[in-house]
């Protein structure tokens, strides 16, 4: 019997790209094939030379559908088969290989909020809940909204076979995150794309919508960030690389600033578990550091940094190659 093949993909939106999908039909036993969509309605060609392809990169089964239907990520090709401009898997992947003997792993935190009605999921019409402070991580129907949203996804990341490591409410109402991870630059983007458009679509069940906008609501309140944990072999085995990869990841702060999603200003303030944009620091166990050096990693002298500037609508792919080529070109001097 043919089964549904789900292609998606992530158009040329400017400043942050977003998803899209269609269904194809596949004949029982074969792959899905290179496809093709309309790359003047994604703002990835004109309409006088519309044709895009879509080449297939990571499938997965579809645990929205169930049976022998797949999700299909894929990336964006012209019809020379070259990658596209908007295409930034290709060069992340370009990274990977070239460093792939320092065997870096990525555990990415995507940090979202849950909008219904126009306003965050769970606040008042017309007002404001109370404070931060009893959201984060918490418990019961006065102070957590979406968690039937949340069960959902993560049954389905689980489903899809994605390396999901874990889920928590966060510090404002209506704000979760999911977590992927460890994997490699490439299986750690693809599988945080995929999970974002699992989430999208099983929010649509529910009447709700996900954002990834860094800073959903002006004034105290926290922000949506994608804290991005990453190490090599040599980090995982002694103390001083870890050391050497936060002062690269300082002398190109102003690099990585600019690619780690739109809107960063408004998040990066100082306030809020964040250090100023314009400034970097390191430290350990500090969540108003830029990059932070968890306390177990101090203790047992090796480990893993937490780079804490990425937003929540960053692009992996982006982020991740950054990550790589700023630290292992540090490390081998």
């Amino acid at each position: 019997m043919p089964y549904r093949a789900e292609y998606i993909w992530i158009d040329g939106q400017k400043p942050t790209a977003k998803l899209r999908s269609k269904t194809k039909i596949v004949p029982d036993g074969e792959a899905p094939p290179i496809w093709g969509f309309d790359g003047s309605s994604t703002e990835q060609a004109p309409g006088s030379n519309s044709d895009c392809v879509l080449n297939p990169v990571f499938i997965t089964p579809d645990p929205v559908r169930g049976g022998d239907n797949k999700l299909v990520l894929c990336e964006v090709l012209n019809v020379d088969m070259t990658p596209h401009e908007s295409n930034t898997r290709a060069a992340c992947a370009e990274t990977a290989e070239r460093y792939a003997s320092h065997e870096s792993w990525f555990g990415i935190e995507q940090e979202y909020t849950f909008f219904k009605d126009g306003r965050p999921h769970g606040w008042p019409i017309g007002g404001y809940p109370a404070p931060q402070g009893g959201y984060y991580c918490g418990i019961g129907a006065d102070e957590i909204w979406g968690r039937d949203v949340v069960e959902a996804h993560t049954t389905a990341c689980l489903e899809a076979g994605l390396a999901i490591s874990g889920t928590n409410a966060e510090v404002m109402i209506g704000q979760w995150e999911f977590q992927i991870g460890p994997a490699g630059p490439v299986e750690a983007s693809d599988q945080v794309w995929l999970a974002r458009w699992l989430l999208y679509r099983i929010a649509e069940d529910f009447d709700i919508s996900a954002h990834l906008t860094p800073k959903p609501v002006a004034g105290d309140w926290n922000g949506a960030g994608a804290h991005t944990n990453f190490s090599t072999k040599e980090m995982r085995e002694s103390y001083d690389p870890i050391i050497e990869a936060c002062e690269a990841l300082g002398k190109a702060h102003d690099e990585h600033i600019d690619a780690y999603g739109a809107g960063i200003d408004t998040r990066l303030t100082g306030l809020h578990e964040t250090a100023p944009w314009t400034e970097y620091n390191y430290g350990v166990s500090d969540r108003g550091a830029s990059v932070r050096i968890p306390w177990q990693v101090a203790r047992d002298g090796k480990g893993y940094l937490e780079d804490r500037r990425p937003n929540a609508n960053m692009d992996p792919y982006v982020v991740t190659r950054l990550i790589t080529n700023t630290v292992c070109s540090a490390l081998e001097g």
